[in-house]
């Protein structure tokens, strides 16, 4: 039976996509079959592109059933009617992306189109925050010009009252540092708060942010799920069933739903992405082993590398890492494909990924290439010493090669 939830008056009570968790399987093959109850529709092994903003209603005057009429469900997997609710390669990623999360996710146009849509559910009063992406902080100076919000840092988060939010980005962009979630989540319980988690940094398998007490779950689907620098996306993901049918319908009025191209991309991007976001951990990882060694003066490479390198900042050498009980391994189960370098001066960081063949100078990170980032070209807040690296699915080994010969180069110049 058909309805239609896009009228302005559609009732309260339509029920809006969610779709449900697949049995419980491995990561790696929930997203291969987690959107398998889609697959009656059509024989096609490999998800069809589905470009119509536009479907046809049911032939059948029988099962036309007026908005006004509250009393039936909508089915997103068949009663597609306009694409800016549902459409079918949405549906399908959201289907995957609830396995992945675990818990009912909408997809967005990108990652500052969902944390909008996320204040814009929520409407606190005030939002405890501490660094993190500078973009997130434009979005909270519209809710400021908006609604007077009022900001503090994470250090005073206890002074949150019921229905404000406490905003954590874990691991920390650019530095790649991890925060504990746990710890935020019983300042949350105390104070009646929202816990928001940013995850960009660190998606499953390295990561789960409900399992340490989060409400929200935000995601730049545009990095690491993609995972191709092909697409723009953003996910939210919460267990309350209210908040869901909110954020779909305010999703639905402010336009701020995901193209299907870009969710068709997502659903590829996600059947390997266990592999890669894996893969690309370790490799970080291990350069960033190599790195600190021989900064510190003990590896390979130190006396090249410890001309060049003040700092290595990266979640595996957090002082919490050394605890095997402790928060820090608890929560994580990979240490994240970002870091960050500080160089010994501005020219140096400035030059260095000019001399860098594996790497590209591009900002973005979560990709299949290795990235490198002098972050003052984007963020006018970052030290001029600063590179962000985002590490790929190169071999690790040709990348320390490369970052070497890029140092070797920088030394050859002398004094810039």
């Amino acid at each position: 039976m058909q309805s239609n939830p896009l009228s302005e008056t559609a009732p309260a009570s339509t029920s809006f996509p969610q779709p449900s968790s697949t049995p419980s399987t491995s990561l790696c093959t929930s997203l291969l079959h987690a959107d398998s109850h889609l697959n009656h529709l059509f024989a096609d092994v490999a998800p069809p592109l589905h470009v119509s903003s536009t479907f046809q209603y049911s032939s059948d005057p029988s099962k036309l059933i007026p908005a006004t009429d509250a009393s039936l469900t909508f089915d997103p997997s068949t009663d597609h009617i306009y694409s800016r609710l549902t459409a079918p390669n949405g549906t399908r990623l959201e289907a995957l992306l609830t396995s992945l999360i675990g818990a009912p996710s909408l997809a967005y146009g990108s990652g500052l189109a969902a944390l909008f849509g996320a204040y814009t559910l929520l409407n606190p009063r005030k939002v405890a925050i501490t660094d993190g992406y500078h973009g997130v902080h434009g979005v909270l100076d519209i809710f400021k010009r908006l609604t007077h919000l009022e900001l503090l840092p994470l250090c005073r988060a206890d002074e949150l009252g019921h229905g404000d939010v406490l905003h954590v980005e874990t691991p920390l962009n650019p530095y790649g540092e991890a925060r504990n979630v746990a710890h935020y989540a019983s300042i949350a319980e105390k104070t009646g708060a929202v816990l928001l988690i940013d995850a960009t940094l660190a998606p499953p398998p390295l990561q789960d942010p409900f399992a340490q007490g989060a409400h929200i779950v935000m995601h730049s689907g545009t990095k690491y799920i993609g995972g191709h620098t092909d697409l723009l996306l953003g996910v939210l993901a919460t267990r309350n069933k209210d908040w869901s049918k909110q954020l779909a319908l305010d999703r639905m009025h402010t336009g701020s739903v995901a193209g299907s191209m870009e969710c068709w991309l997502a659903t590829r991007s996600l059947r390997t992405m266990e592999v890669r976001v894996t893969r690309q951990s370790e490799s970080a990882s291990a350069l960033v082993n190599w790195l600190e060694k021989a900064r510190s003066g003990d590896g390979p490479n130190k006396e090249v590398v410890g001309k060049v390198v003040a700092k290595v900042r990266h979640a595996s050498l957090q002082e919490e890492a050394k605890d095997k009980d402790g928060w820090l391994r608890q929560q994580m189960k990979g240490w994240g494909a970002l870091f960050a370098l500080n160089l010994k001066k501005d020219e140096m960081a400035k030059r260095l990924p000019s001399k860098l063949k594996l790497f590209m100078h591009a900002t973005s990170l979560g990709g299949v290439e290795s990235l490198m980032e002098w972050r003052a070209m984007s963020d006018e807040k970052a030290d001029p010493t600063m590179l962000r690296v985002s590490v790929g699915l190169e071999r690790w080994e040709d990348l320390r090669d490369d970052l070497l010969k890029g140092f070797e180069a920088l030394v050859e110049e002398g004094n810039l």
